[in-house]
């Protein structure tokens, strides 16, 4: 009878143990949840804080080129809105960042001939192959007959999986990776000095600014200018930015007066763009956000072309 009731009673013990156990372990599993509930809560609201936050850092940068460019004759890497602002907060940081998408050249200009003798001198540059520009021209224009070295639809739909030509500008430039002969390796080395936006919405060629060009594409603009002579340009326009017209290349040292020429009656060539990538970085504790936006000052009024959040 006695060793009956001690083992009653040891079963009765492990039994306690056991649903204490499973009490304990329940309740640090609710605690775990509730823990996990009230964090992801928190990381949601500080992300979007953080969303809110670079927004308003985009726009704000739009209103600041709208005011800092109101009546000004030409823009440069001198003035106020190419140096990054940085603002930081109990709430979180703050960082605009405003590059000039007009010292590049418009991709989707390419039949054009003074485009296409500079994006060729570029491709000499950077070691491209000749073929790209024509395949690049025929991704863009709106007829079926391929260049020479380019590619219409007819070869596109032969790929796998098939697909047609745009037959109209080019969006993106990641959308290059898809016309014939464009690797991956390719459009890295030309995404520095391209872009898909338009200086003017309804203008046959898009100008590019000599004073925020960079050297790479100084370089090609003339079969004059050489490496040497686009530093000395760059030289010259960080001393004082061209703010009259063009024609002020004759101010650099060495440079022949018929490059001047013909450069400064190109119509290819501008001293005040109009096309700015603003890019805002916002974090709020453990959260970020990213604004990157492409705006277009049209008649002093900011016009976003682009807008992406990631």
């Amino acid at each position: 009878m006695t060793g009956r009731l001690k083992n009653e009673s040891g079963f009765a013990l492990i039994l306690t143990l056991v649903v204490t156990a499973l009490m304990v372990a329940i309740v640090v599993e609710m605690i775990h949840q509730v823990y996990v509930d009230t964090s992801l809560s928190r990381g949601f609201r500080d992300g979007q804080q953080a969303s809110i936050l670079a927004e308003s850092g985009a726009t704000g940068g739009a209103k600041l080129l709208q005011m800092g460019l109101s009546g000004r004759r030409y823009t440069a890497l001198s003035d106020r809105w190419a140096t990054p602002i940085k603002l930081d907060d109990e709430v979180g940081s703050l960082e605009i960042t405003i590059s000039e998408e007009s010292g590049k050249i418009n991709i989707n200009d390419v039949a054009q001939p003074k485009t296409l003798e500079t994006l060729q001198r570029l491709g000499t540059r950077l070691q491209l192959p000749g073929d790209i520009w024509s395949a690049i021209a025929d991704w863009i224009d709106t007829d079926d007959m391929p260049r020479s070295g380019g590619a219409e639809s007819s070869y596109y739909r032969t790929l796998k999986p098939p697909y047609n030509a745009r037959n109209d500008k080019v969006m993106t430039l990641k959308e290059l990776s898809l016309v014939k002969g464009v690797t991956p390796e390719i459009l890295g080395k030309l995404r520095p000095y391209l872009t898909t936006f338009s200086e003017y919405a309804a203008s046959p060629l898009s100008p590019v600014n000599i004073n925020t060009a960079p050297k790479e594409i100084l370089a090609v603009l003339d079969d004059g200018i050489d490496d040497r002579m686009a530093e000395r340009i760059v030289q010259e326009r960080t001393l004082q930015p061209f703010k009259l017209s063009t024609g002020e290349l004759s101010r650099v040292p060495g440079l022949d007066a018929g490059v001047v020429s013909r450069l400064s009656g190109s119509g290819f060539l501008t001293i005040k763009g109009s096309l700015f990538r603003i890019t805002s970085v916002a974090r709020v504790k453990e959260s970020g956000r990213t604004v990157e936006a492409v705006v277009r000052l049209s008649g002093g009024t900011p016009e976003f072309l682009s807008w992406q959040e990631y």
